[in-house]
């Protein structure tokens, strides 16, 4: 029987929850998400499988989150599963290379991949993104604002002046 699963922790943030398989990370819900979306992803993911509490890409994925968060680390080393449409996966593999510090606008990213008329699907892509932190699409802003954050705009601020603050210290 194919296995999943969960774990929850603290961070300065707020409570983050984590779902994976034994091979991969699925989901990061971050604070602020509703229980409602989260209970209905989880049950998504686990059609099927024996649900544990734990887990070595969890225990990982919160090592890592909570150093990215306390500013000790720039880039994630985690197995990752995209799901959504060829479309989204493309825009998120995108995203996950936007350095540290750094910011794309929506129009920026869908000229980027050769769809520079694809914006608005841009930013439902970043949207649609499950892995929240290790696909930055805290990074993705509008091109006069900040855009939309589904953390919330105060966390999206939050990061991009972590970030900045960070990206000069060694």
């Amino acid at each position: 029987m194919r296995k999943l699963f969960t774990n929850s922790f603290n961070t300065r943030l707020g409570a983050v929850k984590t779902i994976a398989t034994e091979k991969k990370l699925l989901l990061i819900a971050l604070p602020g998400e509703s229980e409602d979306e989260i209970e209905r992803q989880t049950a998504r993911y686990a059609d099927g499988a024996e649900v544990l509490e734990g887990g070595e890409i969890n225990r990982m994925a919160e090592r890592q989150l909570t150093e990215f968060l306390n500013g000790k680390r720039r880039e994630f080393s985690l197995p990752v599963e995209l799901r959504g449409t060829e479309f989204q996966r493309m825009v998120l593999q995108r995203v996950q290379q936007i350095p540290y510090g750094k910011t794309m606008t929506y129009g920026e990213v869908a000229r980027s991949i050769g769809r520079p008329s694809s914006a608005r699907a841009v930013g439902a892509a970043n949207a649609a993104n499950r892995l929240p932190l290790v696909i930055p699409c805290h990074r993705v802003v509008a091109a006069h604002g900040q855009g939309g954050y589904g953390g919330g705009l105060e966390v999206k601020a939050d990061l991009l002046q972590m970030e900045a603050e960070n990206l000069h210290r060694k």
